[in-house]
């Protein structure tokens, strides 16, 4: 009897482990983009992603994200909604992280709906815009580079933005000969996205399916349901790439499975 209860309680230390690892060992996903429209001054412009980080931190004060980030050496940084989480919004921690992060490089913003559900979503626009962050929620940016420059469109989270296709269309068509990148919490409006001459867009959301069974892919994503087909990595339609990060933290559902949290980094290469 005392040899089973041993194994059972190594069984649940053991399991125990494993779920504190695959929510918090966070690793860093790397993509090359090449393209013909990318200037050549931007060749080699690395891009780092955060998104659906949920009000969680890594390490005491966000360090060990931090750390993560900062070790990177991104030229951008671009958030894709969810920063915070509508059941346990905690602005004081997120406003902690995005005093930090501005300090790593240019950061770029769109919401996602849990910033619209979490009641907080005016205070936070205005704390981020204070912290000279780019909040692009149906707007776009230059980054320039000598004379050249590229372009950077947002679209604020679908569920407080039904006229989310003609902003789009709108904010995409004025130049659309420039190479132009989106960012928009939603991976599921891919078809909507490819609509338009965008070259690359990242988003989030998806929570990489919260358990993916290895070969198959994510269980469940929301607005995708039971075996989703957008949960993670690079996916292109007609002339239009698209980034998934899986994501930071956890909402509703408190595990990932092997599902661990990523930082996303793309470098852009410009080609002939």
């Amino acid at each position: 009897m005392k040899l089973t209860w041993k194994k059972a309680l190594s069984g649940i230390a053991a399991l125990a482990a494993f779920l504190y690892w695959q929510d918090n060992g966070l690793m860093i996903t790397k993509y090359h983009y090449y393209s013909k429209k990318l200037p050549k001054i931007f060749s080699g412009y690395k891009i780092l992603q955060i998104s659906d980080l949920q009000n969680k931190e890594f390490g005491a004060e966000h360090k060990k994200i931090l750390s993560a980030i900062e070790k990177q050496k991104p030229d951008c940084i671009v958030i894709t909604g969810d920063l915070l989480d509508r059941n346990r919004t905690n602005i004081k921690s997120a406003i902690q992280f995005i005093a930090n992060v501005v300090k790593l490089a240019p950061v770029y913003y769109v919401s996602g709906n849990h910033e619209h559900q979490s009641g907080a979503y005016d205070i936070w626009i205005s704390f981020l815009k204070e912290h000279g962050v780019f909040v692009l929620e149906n707007e776009k940016q230059k980054i320039t580079k000598d004379s050249e420059y590229i372009s950077i469109l947002g679209l604020k989270d679908k569920s407080v933005n039904p006229q989310y296709k003609q902003i789009l269309s709108d904010l995409s068509q004025e130049q659309q000969s420039q190479f132009q990148i989106l960012l928009s919490h939603r991976p599921e409006l891919l078809c909507d996205y490819a609509e338009n001459p965008i070259d690359i867009v990242f988003t989030g959301h998806a929570h990489g399916g919260q358990i993916r069974i290895p070969f198959v892919g994510g269980i469940f994503a929301p607005h995708q349901g039971f075996f989703p087909k957008y949960t993670s990595g690079m996916h292109t339609q007609k002339n239009t790439s698209m980034v998934i990060s899986r994501g930071l933290g956890n909402s509703t559902f408190p595990f990932r499975i092997h599902n661990r949290p990523e930082l996303v980094v793309v470098t852009l290469l410009s080609i002939e």
